[in-house]
């Protein structure tokens, strides 16, 4: 495991896919550029698209996905460890994977992950989402090794379940990733605490790209993708606009924060809760 620069790539993703591939090439070079060895892009990466319909009819099976191959292509290119956050890949009628890609500088798929936990609320500003109705949740938690660290994947409400990120850290991830389309609300109230909890319970670096602003689609995502290291500190953050955040990542640092407060290693299993006897 040695030091290495990442990137966050934050977008505005809309319902063209060609745009949305376009825009986020741009993004990702321009990270390449910098000195970033591993680039993560946003939730729904090729398409952020409410309408059921048009979002079935634009997004194709992964088996000659030219999406992913164009990705391929550039990770190859650039030399880099490209993780696409997640795209909307179709898996059958009516039915669709929110699935990230982690693409290596070989251009092969060095790994797959689907997001786990589906986003099922009913906000009180009105805005309801019902990802299930559409989304195929993932079963299983999946860990990667790059030359550099070992990286722990999730997308976005995951973030939420600290169970899923304590799975990660403790099969060895000392970084994991966090790539969201966090609505404006809920990321106002959360974003910024979900993230930094993550990173101090576990030890590890957190580095999230998000969506961010008014989308064609109507909704707006609160963006400010993060970096954020072991301790909880914040390195990197943007704003509500498209762009890329950097930061030099050291995993040895999470093992140091691991030694400081031992949590993972200081886990016990135990009993359901039972309820005590009510005082007369």
């Amino acid at each position: 495991m040695r030091e290495f620069k990442a990137a966050a790539v934050q977008m505005r993703s809309g319902m063209s896919v060609d745009a949305n591939l376009s825009e986020a090439e741009r993004l990702i070079r321009e990270a390449a550029a910098a000195g970033a060895e591993y680039v993560l892009t946003p939730e729904m990466t090729n398409i952020l698209c409410r309408d059921r319909e048009a979002l079935l009819a634009a997004v194709s099976p992964e088996e000659g996905n030219s999406e992913l191959g164009r990705f391929a292509a550039l990770a190859a290119a650039l030399g880099i460890h490209l993780h696409i956050g997640s795209m909307a890949v179709r898996l059958g009628p009516g039915a669709v994977a929110n699935r990230a890609y982690l693409i290596g500088p070989d251009g092969e798929v060095v790994t797959r992950y689907d997001k786990i936990h589906m986003f099922d609320v009913s906000l009180p500003n009105g805005e309801s989402y019902r990802e299930s109705a559409l989304y195929r949740p993932g079963a299983e938690a999946v860990v990667a090794d790059l030359p550099f660290a070992r990286l722990g994947l999730a997308v976005c409400y995951d973030v939420r379940f600290p169970q899923l990120f304590q799975a990660l850290a403790t099969s060895g991830a000392s970084v994991l990733a966090v790539p969201a389309a966090f609505t404006r609300t809920t990321g106002e109230a959360h974003w910024h605490v979900l993230l930094r909890a993550r990173a101090i319970e576990t030890g590890s670096f957190v580095v999230a790209a998000a969506q961010g602003g008014h989308h064609e689609d109507g909704r707006d995502t609160y963006g400010h993708s993060m970096i954020v290291d072991p301790w909880g500190r914040i390195l990197a953050e943007a704003g509500t606009e498209p762009g890329v955040i950097l930061a030099t990542i050291d995993p040895a640092e999470s093992g140091e924060a691991r030694a400081r407060i031992p949590a993972l290693a200081n886990r016990r299993d135990f009993a359901a809760p039972r309820l005590a006897p009510a005082v007369a």
